[in-house]
């Protein structure tokens, strides 16, 4: 492993810290100070599981730490630093939903109606409503189980292809619902492709347009992007590296892609600076009105000891000091994401992996969480170790198990 730096900023001045350093007055509120050390050895973690490199930020308060681990490029030998930008994988599910929900406040959408009302082409189930579709309870299969349920091929089949919305609704239509509408949390991809066609639809303004002038422009996100159908990464990015079934042969350069595959359900490019600014923008009331943030982050448990939620194309995670943080987790070929705020918005952080198809590596990852919001490490990999024999799942594929 190589260490590329730890970055702390205070007050708007950049200095070098050295390896163990946790600079004083980071704290928000109550929450103790975010953990380099830790987040360093998770870092080291997941790269001795297989990621070529990793990334963290933190900015709370007036502080600032950006922390990175490995390689950005393995062909370069390059190192990693925190500002790359990269594939936010299913992140983007929560810019979709910001979108949906301002025009839920300018009142051209409803939550609680059909989603057929609002479609070009009906689904097969009339009871389908806008809400199902954000919460992942309208019961669609996914159809990335069966596009990668051999990982390579899989990609490889559609890495430059250009889909349709219509095209990719239709490849889960043809299966049967995994449950009724509103009876069960489904993580489904198609919920989001469905919600991009929809956007489409209603305001007949493509969704890279809503991204710009909704989102990214009034944020001054100037390292976010929706590019699709290109396949190139612009400035500087981490290169992403592509697991395969058989784990014994070597990773894949998965960098350029259209992500058509995805689209609204996951094309989005982004880095850590961004992502922060956008979730803490989000919890703060900068882009929706307070009626539809508390519909966002009304949550539901999705595991069964209630660490996990879920509310609208948002995720929550219970962390061991008892803090909830809020945002989503990505997954993309070639990169692990996780992107999440307190609920003031004050401490926020994103961590990202430049690999994917690994369960272990994901897991791992997750463990920046604690090392940001409560200022330890859990031992995820431990905890993933325990529960290898069962296999592991994510956001591609949710219904495939890998092992």
């Amino acid at each position: 492993m190589r260490i590329k730096y730890v970055s702390v900023v205070l007050a708007g001045s950049t200095a070098l810290a050295a390896l163990a350093a946790s600079p004083a007055g980071a704290a928000t509120g109550t929450l103790p100070n975010p953990s380099v050390t830790s987040v360093l050895k998770v870092q080291k973690q997941a790269i001795s599981a297989g990621a070529p490199g990793a990334l963290t930020r933190i900015d709370t308060g007036n502080s600032s730490y950006r922390i990175s681990s490995g390689q950005a490029d393995t062909a370069a030998r390059t190192a990693m630093d925190a500002d790359r930008r990269f594939r936010v994988g299913s992140v983007s599910k929560s810019f979709t939903t910001v979108v949906l929900m301002q025009l839920v406040d300018e009142g051209r959408v409803d939550l609680d109606a059909s989603a057929n009302s609002y479609l070009p082409k009906a689904l097969p189930d009339d009871r389908i409503t806008v809400r199902h579709l954000l919460s992942h309870r309208s019961g669609l299969w996914d159809y990335t189980n069966d596009m990668f349920y051999y990982t390579l091929p899989g990609f490889e089949s559609v890495r430059n292809k250009v889909f349709t919305y219509q095209e990719l609704i239709d490849l889960s239509t043809a299966h049967k619902v995994n449950n009724e509408p509103g009876a069960a949390y489904s993580y489904s991809n198609t919920n989001f492709v469905v919600l991009g066609q929809l956007v489409e639809h209603v305001t007949g303004v493509p969704m890279a347009t809503h991204y710009q002038e909704r989102i990214f422009g009034p944020l001054r996100l100037k390292n976010t992007s929706y590019v699709h159908p290109k396949t190139t990464l612009s400035g500087s990015y981490a290169r992403g590296y592509l697991r395969q079934d058989d784990t014994t042969l070597p990773l894949v350069d998965s960098t350029e892609q259209t992500v058509s595959w995805g689209q609204s359900a996951g094309a989005v490019i982004s880095n850590s600076a961004d992502l922060n600014r956008f979730f803490s923008s989000l919890v703060s009331g900068e882009l929706l009105p307070q009626a539809q943030l508390q519909e966002m982050m009304s949550m539901v448990p999705v595991n069964a000891d209630g660490t996990q939620s879920y509310g609208l194309g948002l995720r929550g995670r219970k962390l061991s000091c008892g803090v909830t943080v809020y945002g989503h987790t990505g997954t993309v070929q070639g990169y692990y994401t996780y992107a999440f705020t307190t609920a003031d918005g004050k401490r926020s952080m994103t961590s990202m992996a430049n690999t994917s198809n690994n369960g272990t590596v994901n897991t791992i990852l997750g463990g920046t969480l604690e090392a940001a919001f409560c200022g330890t490490t859990v031992a995820k990999a431990d905890k993933f170790a325990a529960s290898g024999d069962e296999g592991f799942t994510e956001d591609i594929a949710p219904g495939v198990v890998r092992h």
